[in-house]
């Protein structure tokens, strides 16, 4: 959508560089006229924040730096844009239209008061405090928070939030996490982390007794919002996560429906919930497929990818009717999808959540 944005902005510039290219005088800012100054530079704002957020990697930004800079960049971006559509005086010459660029820049500026200020404010009034960290694998942890003073927040099993630890909610340092507990308990909350870097790398040293905050729930990938006669679940390492809190809800609500799990990791010694899953077979009607790329030796189970040759010799005969979740490394949940379609699975019944960016 914002790149979709961009284009059309580029466009504007393009048909006013064809059309009346007088009317966009000097490029040199010290004899240009402020207002097509600011113009151009909201134009490089939005270059800006789009480069950096497409190869964030690549370039090696921090999350830390890139979150702060993208958001103080669409700010000056956006506030740079109504100074050049003011100066312009074109686009609001007629009443219509000034009412309606005063009421879509009164709108981002309220989006921003609220973002950055009113809901802030309401995280700082209602903290959580850390009641347990566990951890899963060698380089996975869980942070279990409760809600003090509050009744926490409701989800849907699957869904994310932000998580704030060691910071003040106002400080930009909130990161994106999949909820694995069951939304059955939304006074208490388990978010299990992968050490990826950055912030992910200090989890491991975070005691209970500190404060966090959380902002959500975000997300529609859930199984409550589809009447299956059961599901399969596809997971890849850390992204276990957001179907054990959907394993973790149906166990809790006694649900008797057929579930199938494939659940791929690089070595044994890397899987996630492994007890915990075996726990759930006793409560649910589940069915756990491990693959493993790398088995010890006397290894009975899958070995090598999550491929389509597994997937039809492992999924059920009534596979066209069930709903399918995958989570998990980009590069696998594209050949999941890949594979799925190959084995004529409609596509409405597939759905995929990526952590691909953080």
């Amino acid at each position: 959508m914002a790149v979709f944005a961009f284009a059309l902005v580029c466009a504007h510039y393009g048909v006013i560089r064809v059309v009346n290219p007088d009317s966009l005088g000097s490029i040199n800012p010290l004899t240009a006229s402020g207002h097509m100054t600011a113009g151009r530079g909201a134009l490089l704002c939005f270059v800006l924040v789009i480069v950096s957020s497409l190869w964030r990697k690549p370039l090696r930004l921090p999350y830390e730096v890139w979150r702060r800079g993208h958001v103080l960049l669409t700010i000056i971006g956006l506030t740079l844009a109504a100074v050049h559509i003011e100066g312009v005086d074109y686009y609001i010459e007629a009443p219509g239209r000034r009412l309606f660029w005063i009421a879509f820049v009164t709108f981002w500026v309220l989006l921003v008061v609220y973002v950055r200020l009113i809901k802030p404010w309401y995280m700082r009034r209602h903290p959580y405090r850390v009641v347990e960290v566990r951890p899963e694998t060698a380089n996975s942890t869980t942070v279990a928070v409760q809600a003090e003073g509050h009744a926490g927040i409701r989800f849907q099993s699957g869904q994310f939030a932000w998580l704030t630890l060691r910071a003040s909610p106002f400080a930009l340092k909130e990161h994106p996490f999949s909820i694995a507990s069951s939304a059955a308990s939304p006074h208490r909350l388990e978010f299990t982390i992968k050490n990826l870097g950055d912030f992910t790398s200090t989890v491991p040293s975070i005691t209970p007794g500190e404060t966090a905050y959380l902002d959500g729930p975000y997300g529609a990938f859930c199984v409550d919002r589809f009447d299956s006669p059961g599901f399969v679940f596809v997971a890849g390492g850390v992204g276990i996560a957001p179907i054990m809190s959907m394993l973790r809800t149906l166990a809790d609500r006694h649900d008797p429906r057929p579930l199938l799990l494939v659940y791929a990791n690089s070595r044994e010694a890397g899987v996630i919930f492994h007890d915990a899953l075996e726990s759930l077979k006793a409560r649910l009607n589940l069915e756990i497929v491990h693959v493993l790329q790398q088995p010890p030796a006397g290894w009975r189970g899958e070995c090598g990818m999550v491929t389509e040759a597994l997937l039809d010799r492992t999924l059920p005969g009534n596979r066209h009717e069930l709903d399918y979740f995958l989570c998990g490394p980009k590069p696998m949940t594209q050949c999941v999808e890949d594979a799925l379609h190959a084995l004529k699975v409609p596509l409405g019944r597939v759905h995929s959540e990526l952590f691909d960016l953080v």
